[in-house]
């Protein structure tokens, strides 16, 4: 059972959001999630406006109290744990950085995002990742983690498939105005590689805009299983927790049977030719043929 938590982080008010994402996640386990997600930068909240204030204020490093308790959080509700992303301090650097615990705690693998969203200067507030991230686990197979804007390109997916990865699980901030993206993108990603989408996102409008929500589950042939409320510009809804069984080895099978194929006709040895001449004597045929389509009507 994968349990969602789809909220809005208040921007600046890491301690009230970690006991929220705490008190969240125990709700959920209780619903009977054994993998629970959280979204992008819960600790310090998505306001562009504030967010490379409130993201360095809320940094902490790998070892530091939150890791810890979200640590304690995972093991005394006995499930694993995708936290989010979470600003995290490395040395000079402030990476956003996706985190997943077993059920016993241990921090199994986190990842720094690696594709920032300059147009709108996150680039400007952290440091981007140098590699994508996949983890072998002994209940899901192997995990991909990938962080809102990661997810948009397809090669990511595409190489997480190819490193094995059959579950890939993406906390967001997304925003109302990239909606059709959201919809059209992920299952597109999910049937064309035979993944496990899972994705948790923000809800809500801060003073820069509206996150969309719209928290998603996907299975590997592109089926939306289960989606929560959106957000409409200007609109807070309240929290939302959603429980969904997940036949995680029947449909990872269904998939490869009705599409398999795009993964094993593929030809990653095509090139692609560039005609460096231009080719006046088609361009006269194209013509001429279409002339004498008019004449025939």
């Amino acid at each position: 059972m994968v349990g969602i938590a789809q909220w809005l982080p208040r921007p600046g008010q890491a301690r009230e959001n970690l006991a929220t994402a705490v008190r969240l996640s125990g709700d959920l386990a209780r619903r009977g999630a054994d993998l629970i997600v959280l979204p992008e930068l819960w600790p310090c909240g998505f306001d562009w406006g504030s967010l490379h204030h409130d993201a360095a204020g809320a940094a902490e490093t790998l070892d530091g109290p939150r890791c810890a308790a979200l640590a304690a959080c995972a093991r005394d509700l006995g499930v694993w744990l995708a936290a989010g992303s979470v600003p995290e301090s490395h040395g000079s650097a402030l990476f956003n950085t996706a985190l997943l615990f077993d059920r016993r705690g241990r921090l199994r693998a986190w990842h720094r995002k690696a594709h920032l969203y300059s147009p709108l200067g996150e680039a400007d507030i952290f440091t981007p990742g140098d590699q994508l991230t996949v983890c072998p686990t002994d209940e899901f197979g192997m995990v991909g983690l990938s962080v809102c804007f990661d997810g948009d390109f397809p090669e990511v997916a595409r190489a997480m498939r190819d490193a094995g990865a059959r579950l890939v699980i993406q906390p967001c901030a997304y925003e109302t105005a990239a909606r059709g993206w959201w919809r059209t993108l992920y299952p597109a990603h999910a049937l064309s590689n035979g993944q496990w989408w899972v994705l948790a996102n923000q809800c809500g409008t801060n003073p820069s805009g509206t996150l969309l929500g719209e928290s998603q589950v996907i299975s590997p042939s592109g089926d939306v299983l289960a989606r929560a409320r959106g957000a409409a510009d200007g609109e807070t809804p309240p929290a939302e927790l959603m429980t969904v069984p997940v036949p995680l080895a029947r449909e990872l099978a269904r998939a490869e049977q009705d599409n398999g194929v795009l993964r094993s006709l593929r030809r990653p040895d095509l090139k692609v030719q560039l005609e460096d001449e231009l080719r006046p004597d088609a361009y006269g045929l194209a013509a001429e043929a279409a002339s004498s389509a008019r004449h025939e009507r």
